[in-house]
């Protein structure tokens, strides 16, 4: 007979990770974000590779769905992450050095 059970372990676990968790990215310095988003898109394309593994040695139907889900959702996440890094990245570029690759090859074949 076990003293505590698995499931009130885990939900230990997740409670103490949700807490850890909000307090590490609230307190990250708007310096180091940019850095820190793009190597969050770097873990959620492995969560990609993942989920597809386990979704190919999956045998029944309701697994194959789920990790087909979960592809397409860390999918989702990795395009995001992308999209706001690069936003974020054009917010610190200088006013002048903020041409286009239309301007810049339009300006260089004059």
């Amino acid at each position: 007979m076990e003293l505590i059970a698995h499931t009130t372990t885990n939900l230990i676990t997740f409670v103490l990770a949700v807490y850890v968790g909000y307090h590490v990215v609230w307190n990250v310095t708007p310096a180091l974000h940019t850095p820190l988003m793009a190597v969050t898109n770097a873990i959620s394309a492995i969560v990609i590779v993942g989920a597809m593994l386990a979704t190919g040695l999956t045998v029944g139907t309701a697994g194959k769905a789920f990790g087909a889900v979960a592809v397409a959702l860390a999918a989702v996440n990795v395009f995001g992450g992308f999209l706001v890094t690069r936003r974020m990245l054009e917010m610190f570029r200088k006013k002048g050095s903020g041409k286009t690759a239309a301007t810049q090859a339009n300006g260089a074949s004059r």
